[in-house]
This record gives C-alpha cells, structure tokens and sequence, in this order.
C-alpha cells in the first residue's frame, strides 16, 4: 500500500515570547492527505490554520514532528530539493500583495520557471501562455501588470503561478477571503476542474464552510493550535461529534437545525484564551463541558476517539 503524499506527524510551531513563555501556534497536529484528495482545514482566526501551512511548505520551522512527502521526510526548507520544492505549491490569501505590481503577469507566472531551471526561455514562455488559458485568462493579456485586472482574475493569476512547476499538492491559504462572493464561486469551480485535469490534492484553508463543504472530501477542525475533529466532508457536516465543531456549523446556515445531533442552540462566547488551559483546550469555552463528570474536562487532556471513519478528541461519548 502506497504511503499518503502528505503525512503530517506530531507537527508543533512554538514560539518564545520575551515574557519568557511560549506561544503554542501548533501543538501536536498529526493527519494526512492522499493523492487526489482536498483537506478542508476550518477553525476560528488565530487558531494556527496558516501557520500549519506556512510550516508545510517550509516558511516556518518545526520545533517538534515530521513533514513526510510520499513517506520521506521533508527537511527544512533550505535543504529542501528542488524536485522537493516543485511538488508543493501555494496560493496566498490575497492576490493583490502575493503580485508583484512591477511585474507583468507574464513574467509573474513564468518566474518558478526561471528560478528552477524548468524549461527552456520559449517553453517558458508558451506554457505560462497556456497556463492563462488554463485558469480562464486570455493568452493576450500576457504583458499586462497586475493592477490592470480585477480580483478575481488577479487569483487566477496567481493560481496559474503555483501551477508553473506541475505540483501534486497545492496549498491555498483562504484563497476566497479578499473575492466577491460571485467571484469566490467561479474560482472555486476553477479549483475543482484543475483537481480534475492535473490529478492536485489540495490543503484548503477557509472560514467558509460552505466552500470547505462543496470542495472537500475530508475536513479537519482545528482550535488553538490542536486538532480536535477529523473526517469524511459528508460526516463533519451531518454528524458532527466534537462540541466546537457542533458550534462552528451552528453559526452558520448550512446546518439543518432538525438534525439530531443538534439538540439544543450552541453558543460560545468571548475570544479564545491567551495561554492554552489544561486538560481540554475548549472546555473554557464549551457549552457542554457541565455533562462531564467531576471536571474532567479542566483536568484532563482527552483522548481521541473513533465513530466510523470520524475521529474526535473529546470526554463526551
């Protein structure tokens, strides 16, 4: 049996703080994509979805956990190769800052190109012609700048970069967040036709559930820098089991409110804490901490459990 493309093993980014402490972005993440596949990671602002991805592709160090590509581990990313680097690609949050306004598209698209060796001048050239195509462009827009487009053609544009070196896994970092929701739902079709056409497995950051929910096939929940609910698209959505995720959905329409797993209106309240509690990270904030007996949930940190192909890290059955 062939290992996943991506294993994520016991991943933590820590940061030391001049008071002395440490600021725990990512603790202990573990989970993995297949070939082929869309991971949807969802969780409030500030919970460490980016700073995961930013350490997936080497821009933030590991202080502790492997990075493991086609089952070998990843080193950091100036030892990294350069077929290392070629084979995952990224797609920023906002297309207007990740281009470079000096540049024109053309050059913009062509240069992992040149930075890599890959190809020669003109093969340069009329692949990132056909890459224009590809995401929707016309070819003869080659020479504009950056500026001369609309946001949405902008993360074309950039979408068209991270394909220039035929990567098998691209990670988009809330790829939607600066669009119009017009724009969000042809990019996203966009998306789903380049997973098709060039056989990509993406990592998928995004608030929008519905977006995780359309794209995805499995979705991973994540809240202070921890995991605490992973599986199938199809069962997060109509079963969840961890009382975060629970609230997530309820904040949103997409969920059904006769859904038996939704007993009662769930609401959290305030932001999340500074410094990560002991036992269960949520438990401060859980509307269903009370149904644990003798205060398990302050206490101790939960084990993970098993429904199917769901997996959870919480006290409640």
């Amino acid at each position: 049996m062939s290992p996943p493309l991506l294993a994520l093993n016991d991943v933590c980014v820590h940061y030391r703080l001049r008071s002395g402490g440490v600021l725990r972005a990512v603790d202990g993440v573990s989970f993995e994509i297949e070939r082929g596949q869309a991971l949807g990671l969802v969780g409030e602002s500030g919970c460490g979805k980016s700073t995961l991805a930013r350490a997936v592709v080497g821009l933030e160090r590991l202080t502790r956990g492997r990075l493991l590509l086609d089952g070998v581990e990843l080193p950091r990313l100036e030892r990294r190769s350069r077929n290392d680097l070629r084979r995952i690609a990224w797609v920023a949050q906002d297309p207007f800052t990740s281009l470079d306004p000096r540049w024109t598209v053309g050059a913009i698209i062509s240069e992992p190109m040149r930075i890599h060796g890959f190809l020669k001048p003109r093969e340069r050239r009329l692949r990132t012609l056909a890459l224009l195509e590809v995401v929707g462009l016309d070819p003869r827009r080659y020479w504009r700048y950056p500026h001369e487009f609309s946001g949405g053609q902008r993360q074309r544009v950039a979408i068209a970069r991270a394909l220039a070196l035929e990567p098998e896994l691209v990670i988009c970092d809330e790829p939607l967040s600066a669009l119009d929701v017009s724009i969000q739902a042809q990019v996203v079709e966009l998306l789903r036709d380049l997973a098709q056409r060039f056989a990509l497995s993406y990592l998928f950051i995004s608030h929008d559930l519905a977006v995780v929910r359309h794209l995805c096939s499995r979705v991973a929940v994540m809240y202070l820098g921890k995991l605490v609910e992973v599986g199938p698209s199809a069962a997060i959505f109509g079963h969840p089991r961890h009382p975060y995720t629970q609230v997530l959905l309820c904040s949103t329409p997409l969920s059904d409110p006769t859904a038996a797993w939704r007993d009662r209106e769930l609401r959290i309240h305030g932001e999340p804490p500074a410094d990560v509690p002991l036992g269960c990270a949520f438990h401060p904030r859980c509307p269903r901490a009370d149904q644990v007996a003798a205060g398990r949930c302050a206490r101790v940190l939960p084990e993970w459990k098993r429904a199917g192909e769901q997996a959870y890290a919480c006290h409640l059955e």
